[in-house]
């Protein structure tokens, strides 16, 4: 070990850090374009790096000159890619001079010679930056960096804001992504209060504030209570008593002021018995009612200055909040009280690193960061930490010190689906996991006893590569650790849900370079599948057309569930009697003989029999009706599911077998696009750009999700404001319970929207099922 590496060594110990130092400044020898924010305890750093990976890519082989009877369809190799991503490391300011050191000597290939500065810090330790890091500090304004920073948040990151409800089953309750983030109103709680009305990307105004903030409940914390630390004042106030120091409404009418509508309980006055009553008052109870005071004016502030501009959406930020659930708790009520419930106190899961992102995003200008769409990296972040002085130890052990948020640059820009009925509203998910404890703890223990056989596929999908047995234990650590972690704080990277979970496992394997274990799987089913394309579509052929549409439908069905990789599984899909759980197969068939929809989107699966036998034959179906189809397909690995890479080559083989696909490619009547999506599940606020705008170019008329994945997981409620049909067999026992069915139970979900339904079909039914 080198005498560097003790002196962080000892260092860390004394403060309980849990983790390594190349694991919090992850991937140095590549970074550039570092910005700092540097506050009154607590130093926010940022970087750029390049990080190569390896991806896995399809390439057709050349059949043109000989038999392919035997030959695979396209051959797979791994290959080195290179990511941009952004780092954001945030810890105490004890620790400036021991992180500057250490950056320093893992600095290689920077061509950096700006940092670019912002916090009140910022100056105090501007000659120390310069000499550790060899930069020039360059100083940007505290106000613009805030916002530039809250604007990427909210726009980047789902799920980013919250309201703190306290004693419910999950005190963090998590808001859906809004499609167009302004206007709203910044409340930053730093020694003072500044309130910054936000009206686009960079137009904003302060307009309003106060001098009582946190720093005045510092300071007369700690000439009350003699405490000097900012979180042991709040820990004294998390065990307080106000009511032993305010006087209340009852303390002063005996009970409620009822023609004022004033509850008995209510604050009437803030210290008000300390001017009367003869005695000492604890430290814990005067630190509470100093908290309920500031928190109560800093909310009645927020409440009139939403009222005065008109506006809904008000956050929270700054030193004072921090996270803290005591805090939060006090401002939450203070809004409800002031608003009767209208305005809402939204708080951000990085709110401590908006300064920090700005600064980075001011010195990055060039390279257009804000064109791109980022997305959190769940492998390389910490989550949410909450530092409740209540909670288990267990639940802050991995260290309040040291905290890490990691945003990788996506290949497109991602937008909402234009077909969404009310994109504000509309929530992916269908289970929320961090509100209901019983499903928490079923689907985190599916992943626990997952995890043998995921490690297991990782390894056998890289049997050339020795190194790979090592690389997946480290896999299954990571992994584990995360699931550990997300049982005691489930908020951690907000809304916990089935999609999230295997949204991180994939993020793990990456990590590891394992970009697509399945890969050869998908290869060999693909390859089995086509060589019985052909009769399948005789034989759907020789059917009458009310006959061929079940069929199309029950093969559909029946080639989604091979992914369990079972042919009884499929058989008994086969066998199943209607009427299914959801069974709007009817109203599907009377719609058939109405007339051809516009354009169809397809949202597909899995590789293998479902995409060849099952999706292609009912794409053909709708092509010989009249309608253009739209594929869209994974844009990058996710268990066994089709890419669009690998979607392409598989088009162009069946084509050459099947004139009707031919010549629906020819004419462009047959068009593949990426998702944009590298999940299992489907976020339909998160999109391809490109794909949005074929949707809104080819007028299409009907969206059909397919999959347990996209339709159950995902979009279950989903409404949209075009037909929809959602396609799933529900292959989870304890989900299938939850929707009122059994295992196996098949979901045939036809929807139309009340202003689309058409006049020539008053039968069909127009609610969700």
């Amino acid at each position: 070990m080198s005498e560097r590496s003790k002196t962080w060594s000892s260092h860390s110990m004394d403060k309980s850090i849990t983790l390594p130092p190349n694991e919090i400044f992850r991937n140095l020898e590549n970074a550039k374009r570092f910005a700092i924010d540097i506050g009154g305890s607590l130093t926010k750093l940022a970087y750029y790096s390049t990080v190569q990976h390896k991806v896995a890519k399809v390439r057709s082989f050349d059949h043109t000159a000989k038999d392919t009877e035997d030959d695979p369809l396209y051959e797979i190799s791994m290959q080195e890619e290179i990511l941009a991503r952004l780092h954001f490391i945030k810890f105490e300011n004890a620790y400036i001079e021991t992180c500057l050191d250490f950056i320093k000597d893992h600095l290689v290939n920077t061509d950096t010679k700006v940092i670019k500065a912002t916090g009140g810090g910022a100056h105090k330790f501007k000659d120390l930056i310069e000499k550790k890091l060899k930069l020039r500090v360059d100083k940007e304004d505290e106000m613009t960096c805030l916002i530039k920073g809250c604007n990427f948040v909210l726009r980047n990151i789902p799920h980013e804001a919250f309201v703190y409800v306290k004693h419910a089953d999950s005190e963090f309750r998590f808001q859906n992504t809004h499609p167009d983030i302004f206007p709203y109103l910044l409340i930053n709680i730093g020694s003072g209060v500044s309130i910054i009305k936000v009206e686009s990307e960079d137009t904003f105004e302060r307009v309003g504030g106060s001098s009582i903030g946190g720093g005045t409940f510092w300071g007369l914390g700690a000439l009350l209570t003699k405490t000097k630390r900012f979180d042991e004042l709040l820990q004294l106030a998390s065990k307080g008593q106000h009511t032993s120091v305010d006087m209340l409404v009852k303390d002063i009418y005996g009970g409620s002021y009822v023609s004022l509508g004033l509850t008995g309980d209510l604050i009437a006055s803030s210290f008000g018995k300390s001017a009367t009553a003869d005695k000492e008052f604890s430290k814990e109870d005067m630190a509470k009612s100093l908290l309920h005071m500031i928190s109560n004016d800093i909310g009645q502030l927020a409440c009139l200055y939403a009222r005065l501009h008109n506006l809904t959406r008000v956050y929270f930020g700054g030193f004072f909040i921090r996270g803290h659930p005591v805090t939060m708790h006090t401002i939450t009520y203070s809004i409800n009280f002031f608003t009767k419930g209208e305005v809402q106190a939204l708080f951000l899961r990085h709110e401590g690193y908006l300064g920090t992102i700005g600064a980075f995003l001011k010195g990055a200008e060039e390279d257009n960061p804000n064109q791109y769409s980022w997305g959190e990296n769940y492998a390389g972040s910490s989550g949410l930490m909450s530092t409740s002085p209540d909670l288990n130890p267990m639940q802050r052990a991995r260290s309040g010190t040291f905290d890490m948020l990691e945003m990788d640059r996506l290949e497109r820009q991602l937008v909402n689906l234009p077909l969404l009925q009310d994109p504000s509203s509309y929530i992916p998910d269908t289970v929320d996991l961090s509100e209901d404890a019983l499903a928490r703890e079923y689907w985190l223990y599916c992943f626990e006893e997952a995890l043998d056989g995921v490690v297991k596929r990782a390894v056998a999908s890289q049997p050339d590569l020795p190194e790979a047995a090592e690389r997946a234990e480290k896999f299954r650590h990571k992994y584990l650790h995360k699931l550990q972690t997300l049982r005691h704080q489930p908020f951690a990277y907000g809304s916990l849900t089935v999609r999230s979970l295997l949204d991180t496992r994939e993020h793990c394997l990456n990590e590891f370079n394992f970009p697509d274990p399945y890969s050869k799987i998908k290869q060999r089913e693909n390859d089995m599948a086509l060589k019985y394309f052909q009769k399948a579509v005789k034989s759907l052929e020789e059917l009458s057309w009310e006959q061929r549409q079940f069929a199309l439908v029950r093969g559909l069905l029946a080639g989604n569930v091979f992914d369990w990789g079972a042919k009884a599984v499929s058989d008994h899909v086969f066998s199943i009697e209607r009427p299914w759980l959801i069974d709007n197969y009817d109203q599907w068939l009377e719609r058939l003989n109405g007339p051809p929809h516009k354009c169809a989107l397809f949202f597909v699966d899995n590789s293998g029999i479902d995409i060849i036998l099952g999706v292609f034959p009912f794409v053909r179906e709708l092509l010989c009706r009249g309608t253009e189809v739209v594929l869209a397909s994974n844009s990058s690995p996710a268990l066994n599911d089709v890419t669009n890479n690998e979607l392409q080559i598989l088009t162009e083989r069946i084509a050459a077998m099947d004139p009707v696909i031919q010549s629906a490619v020819k004419e462009d009547r047959l068009t593949l696009v990426q998702s944009g999506s590298s999940s299992p599940c489907l976020d339909l606020s998160r999109l391809d750009k490109v794909l949005a705008g074929v949707v809104r170019e080819r007028h299409t008329d009907l969206v059909i999700i397919e999959g347990m994945g996209r339709a159950i997981h995902t979009n279950y409620y989903a409404l949209l404001s075009c037909e929809s049909l959602k396609m799933a067999v529900i292959k989870n026992s304890w989900l299938a319970d939850r929707l009122g069915g059994k295992l196996f139970s098949v979901v045939f979900k036809y929807e139309v929207p009340l202003d689309k339904k058409p006049t020539t079909l008053d039968h069909v039914p127009v609610t969700p099922s």
